[in-house]
């Protein structure tokens, strides 16, 4: 096993990806209706407290998003979705020792939380959705994630096909890396996310985390978040004598063995909910991934 390393650093801020610690990216959705938090986090207090503690958990970046985007979900406007993060972010910049990241594909939020304290971009958009986000990006000169997802979050699970999944993600991210170069992002500033669940069946899901080496080939530092997707629970579903759903703390059980599986394959950071959970697994699967 062979994993490249990144070292990003920007303003006052540096991560090394890749080395003896796996980063992880904690999940703060401030909003009333994302797949497996919504509404828990969604009063500006509750949020704030949330993003202490995923910090004091083991987080390395807090992903603030605003906008629920899980599948068959509704888009949200601009000026709601500032409503909801960029007091979160002012009241939290101050506050952290971590990088924030706004998770948007709006040039308009993502410009209003970077001036609130945002130091990265999370775009699941990859560039595609609002041309005013690489020149945002390309002017800050902060990093940004570059996401691979099939269509929108409103239709992207009706019926995906691939021709070949992973070589046509491979493909899509390069053609996303280059769109970036070419609108004056540096290209050591950009991290790229196949997408896990947004697009994508389980046996899709499972081929991405199994042959991850492949996109690896890129030369950027690899971000996966498998955190209580559907396809976690559709395998424990499946493997269930009863066939039902299985319960949230089975969930995040399950969430371990993919996080795990895309750590051993080479992943460089984990976007998760459960940072605390994560954390102390990580810290194992990282001490046996780098033994001399």
């Amino acid at each position: 096993m062979s994993e490249r390393m990144f070292r990003l650093q920007w303003d006052r801020w540096t991560l090394d990806l890749g080395s003896a610690r796996t980063c992880l990216m904690g999940i703060l959705n401030v909003t009333p209706d994302s797949f497996s938090d919504g509404g828990e986090f969604f009063e500006q207090e509750d949020a704030v407290s949330q993003g202490l503690r995923l910090e004091d958990q083991g987080a390395d970046i807090l992903d603030i998003g605003g906008e629920s985007t899980r599948p068959f979900s509704d888009l949200v406007s601009a000026e709601e979705e500032i409503r909801r993060v960029v007091p979160v972010i002012e009241a939290l910049a101050g506050r952290v020792s971590i990088p924030i990241s706004i998770d948007t594909n709006k040039a308009a939020v993502a410009r209003r939380a970077l001036d609130a304290g945002a130091a990265i971009i999370n775009d699941i958009g990859a560039l595609r959705l609002d041309p005013e986000m690489a020149p945002l990006a390309a002017a800050r000169k902060l990093p940004i994630v570059l996401m691979h997802m099939l269509g929108v979050p409103k239709t992207m699970q009706v019926a995906p096909h691939y021709d070949e999944v992973v070589t046509d993600i491979r493909d899509f991210l390069a053609q996303a890396i280059d769109r970036a170069t070419q609108a004056g992002i540096a290209r050591d500033r950009i991290i790229i996310d196949p997408g896990i669940g947004f697009g994508k069946t389980l046996v899709h899901n499972l081929a991405i985390i199994r042959r991850l080496p492949e996109i690896s080939s890129l030369d950027c530092p690899i971000l996966m978040g498998p955190s209580r997707k559907a396809f976690v629970r559709n395998i424990l579903k499946n493997a269930s004598s009863k066939g039902s759903d299985p319960e949230r703390d089975r969930i995040i059980d399950g969430t371990m063995g993919a996080v795990a599986a895309c750590i051993w394959n080479g992943a460089h950071i984990l976007r998760v909910h459960d940072v605390g959970r994560v954390r102390a697994m990580a810290d194992v699967i990282d001490a046996i991934r780098t033994a001399q």
